[in-house]
């Protein structure tokens, strides 16, 4: 992404950052947030091309056959924003199950990390949809994470386990080092496991959107493929759901992944945004399918 485009979007950013509990960035972490790796470290090459896939084992218990990417240069983590596609129109809604180790407290209080009006509404709608969770969110929810990873209609994404920066700067999130990172990711697919979900995919959504060649290379003996996003859908902390729709409309092109939130204390109006993008998108002739599927074209 250039830096013409990051500066462009960084208030979107802003708005997303604060579902990690930060309290701020630095350019270096915005720029990551928006899809591109923190300035600490150069990008890592990959490729989003079909031929690009390879036939890395997924986690235990994912679909056999799951697309994911090459690795980068010397090995690093692949990334995937988004599928360059020409007349294939295709999106992929992606969900954030966000939920940091040290919250349940705040569970325990009452404060609803979950959103199952949410994914009632993409059932009824017939919407398939990859959902990154932490693993400390299939803890606190163990039969909705069970309920989802056994739904055909989605597929669980690894959030990490604890919600913390694999890098830093990145909105105020503690950092793990790379042993603790590598360690974080084992633990939420664990999490993902004994709450009985099986859809699990081998992707990734690092914390905050925050990574550089060091959280590449500490990830990369993980097998996973890194998924970012190239529409943000502004949903974070928003009180009106006709806007975050205007803005998913407005930014989604064939290929795109959007990023949005399962969570209702830290977005409360994305349920009612997706009764708008839903329809509105198949009505301009647009099929909503998986990242895997998205990766696999």
């Amino acid at each position: 992404m250039s830096v013409r485009k990051v500066a462009a979007v960084a208030v979107l950013g802003a708005a997303l950052a604060g579902c990690g509990g930060g309290t701020g960035a630095s350019d270096a972490g915005r720029g990551a947030r928006m899809g591109t790796p923190a300035a600490s470290a150069p990008a890592a090459p990959s490729s989003t091309s079909p031929s690009a896939a390879s036939s890395a084992a997924p986690q235990p218990g994912a679909p056999a056959k799951v697309p994911t990417l090459a690795p980068g240069q010397g090995g690093l983590t692949p990334v995937f924003e988004r599928a360059k596609q020409h007349g294939d129109k295709t999106v992929a809604l992606t969900f954030d199950a966000d939920m940091t180790s040290d919250q349940g407290p705040r569970a325990e209080a009452g404060e609803h990390f979950d959103n199952p009006q949410l994914i009632s509404t993409l059932r009824t709608l017939k919407v398939p949809s990859t959902v990154f969770m932490t693993g400390r969110w299939a803890e606190e929810y163990p039969d909705q994470a069970k309920a989802i990873g056994t739904d055909p209609n989605f597929e669980i994404a690894n959030h990490s386990y604890s919600h913390h920066a694999f890098t830093s700067p990145c909105y105020g999130l503690p950092a793990l080092d790379a042993a603790a990172a590598r360690a974080d990711v084992d633990r939420a697919f664990a999490a993902f496991r004994t709450a009985g979900a099986v859809n699990t995919v081998p992707y990734f959504r690092f914390p905050g959107g925050c990574y550089d060649d060091r959280a590449l290379r500490a990830l990369s003996t993980a097998r996973v493929t890194a998924v970012q996003w190239d529409v943000v859908s502004g949903d974070a902390f928003a009180k009106d759901p006709d806007a975050v729709a205007e803005q998913v409309l407005a930014g989604v092109k064939p290929g795109s992944v959007v990023v949005m939130h399962c969570t209702r204390s830290a977005a409360p109006v994305t349920e009612e945004a997706v009764r708008t993008i839903v329809p509105e998108l198949r009505k301009r002739g647009y099929r909503f399918v998986k990242v895997s599927e998205l990766m696999g074209t």
